[in-house]
């Protein structure tokens, strides 16, 4: 069974940058056909998708958050990172890793088979 775990900082301040890493037991981030994806909820809203790094170590971003994100993997740590730049405190949320099979599309939160325990993050000076 795949477990993930979230780990960073639970306070940012605005405009610096968040970084979060997902620790991945039971599974590797090179396992064939599954995408490692990073996933926030801010209070009160739904689920947005922040991007994904592949198997292969191709990355997919959101287009909205593009400018500002950075998603990298370490395989002998079997972990990948999130790095956000710039934050405001519009960028408070839940940050959750998740794993999803390949051809699922971004939004089908339904069919990730795997998740963190998500880690509240908050931009606050």
């Amino acid at each position: 069974q795949v477990q993930l775990q979230e780990s960073g900082p639970g306070l940012v301040k605005p405009s610096q940058t968040l970084s979060l890493t997902c620790t991945v037991a039971g599974g590797s981030i090179t396992d064939n056909n599954y995408y490692w994806s990073w996933i926030r909820q801010p209070p009160g809203k739904g689920k947005e998708w922040i991007g994904d790094i592949a198997y292969t170590g191709g990355v997919y971003y959101n287009p909205s958050l593009k400018s500002r994100i950075s998603i990298s993997r370490d395989t002998s740590k079997n972990q990948f990172s999130l790095q956000l730049s710039s934050v405001t405190p519009a960028d408070t949320a839940v940050y959750y890793c998740a794993r999803k099979p390949g051809a699922t599309h971004y939004s089908d939160y339904e069919k990730y088979d795997a998740w963190g325990q998500g880690t509240q993050v908050t931009v606050s000076s």
